[in-house]
């Protein structure tokens, strides 16, 4: 397979599969725990009849207790879910008017929020389906009581008694600022370490221009519309391979596409239907942005944060001093990496995708220019950008030192007309 910067570069971070996307769905994981219950309370009264007998007595109840159990066990579930259900809401409704709308994905996409959803309704169903299995004396089949499947319902309650206490403390957590953009960090850190290359790692030094000849054919998107959110280089590497060509992209992860917008220029002969259609199904497209291939969404995210902390209706420098904490983290990572090649050569080193890595200078005013303009007013925050830059210039390589200070003057500079006024 061909690779761009040896290890490292696009190619590296492959989109999600159907079967990825599908599981990351809020309702994927608690509607697999809900059918796989059903299931069970299906299954297991069944093989408590034929094992009557044989089995210690794990119940001692009659029917009458066995069905008085279960009834109430699905009615506390059902009232407890409920419960739950509102206190996510109100959780994300906090969230989303205190951070930033686009935080509330790390709140949808916790595990423990999803199987907490799923234990209970699972324990609803499991009771329910069981409670149908249980008969008594006056009934006209032999009284059964499934001792087995009643035992394992009690237990789902005590399962779903920890998985509340665990929820609980998962939400107090998860509302508070510093556990917010400390999760976005780590997720944008590790996908700077596995798209950027380190300095042992050479960019190939290639170069490329658009020849004359063919004329180029522009793919536009198709019916679709939204946030790019993932690029298929591996599609579009084997497609410009197929007929000998080029494929220059014309947008880039996070960027907003209508309908029959220019996606990529196609350079080369014999390029047909098949290879238009190819093309086009490898920018998957969302109507919400995501950080899947784009580390400067999770910059976006802290910056939003920084913004309403600064916003005169809050008025917290300090929690905007913390996501600049967090984005000196993000930027020193990048800053001792190299910028990815905009190339995506075949076996023979061949250039045959032209992409847009995002650079440094692009994540430097994307996390320092909003900040330093709603924060100029403040004590804390100026001191606090230029601090970080003079820090990120100590581990940052060559190539990245003029871009720091750039930034650096042009931050003095806004000081200074800030004084004068």
């Amino acid at each position: 397979m061909s690779t761009i910067n040896g290890e490292h570069g696009a190619l590296s971070v492959a989109p999600d599969s159907w079967w990825v996307r599908l599981w990351r769905r809020f309702w994927a994981l608690p509607l697999a725990i809900i059918l796989g219950a059903g299931a069970l309370g299906l299954w297991l009264p069944l093989l408590d009849e034929k094992l009557l007998g044989l089995l210690p007595n794990v119940f001692g109840g009659g029917a009458d207790g066995a069905r008085g159990l279960l009834s109430t066990i699905a009615s506390a579930m059902i009232s407890v879910t409920g419960l739950v259900f509102s206190i996510t809401m109100i959780v994300l409704q906090l969230a989303s008017s205190q951070f930033s709308p686009r935080v509330l994905g790390g709140f949808l996409e916790s595990r423990l929020t999803q199987a907490t959803f799923g234990v209970f309704a699972a324990t609803f169903v499991f009771s329910l389906t069981v409670l149908r299995s249980v008969r008594g004396a006056d009934d006209q089949d032999a009284a059964f009581v499934p001792q087995v499947s009643v035992a394992l319902a009690f237990l789902l309650v005590v399962v779903s008694v920890l998985l509340l206490l665990s929820f609980i403390q998962h939400i107090t957590q998860q509302i508070q600022v510093q556990q917010i953009i400390s999760q976005v960090g780590d997720t944008t850190v590790r996908l700077i370490e596995s798209m950027y290359p380190t300095p042992e790692d050479s960019n190939p030094r290639v170069t490329w221009e658009p020849p004359n000849e063919p004329p180029p054919t522009l793919v536009s998107s198709d019916k679709r519309h939204g946030v790019v959110n993932q690029i298929n280089y591996g599609w579009l590497l084997s497609a410009a391979i197929k007929y000998e060509g080029v494929i220059r992209l014309e947008v880039r992860n996070g960027r907003y596409i209508t309908e029959g917008q220019p996606l990529a220029t196609v350079y080369g002969r014999g390029f047909d239907d098949s290879d238009r259609r190819a093309v086009q199904r490898s920018f998957t497209m969302s109507s919400e942005r995501g950080i899947q291939q784009d580390p400067s969404f999770g910059v976006r995210q802290i910056v939003d944060v920084a913004d309403r902390a600064l916003s005169p209706g809050v008025n917290d420098p300090t929690t905007a001093v913390q996501c600049i904490d967090e984005l000196q983290r993000i930027l020193d990572k990048m800053v001792r990496r190299r910028v990815p090649s905009p190339y995506l050569l075949d076996d023979k080193g061949i250039v045959r995708v032209v992409y847009q890595p995002v650079t440094v200078a692009e994540m430097l005013d994307l996390a320092v220019d909003e900040i330093a303009h709603w924060g100029a007013s403040s004590i804390q925050v100026p001191r606090r950008l230029l601090i970080m830059l003079d820090d990120l210039m100590i581990n940052a390589l060559t190539e990245h030192i003029g871009v720091l200070r750039a930034k650096r003057e042009e931050m003095d500079h806004l000081g200074t007309e800030r004084s004068d006024e």
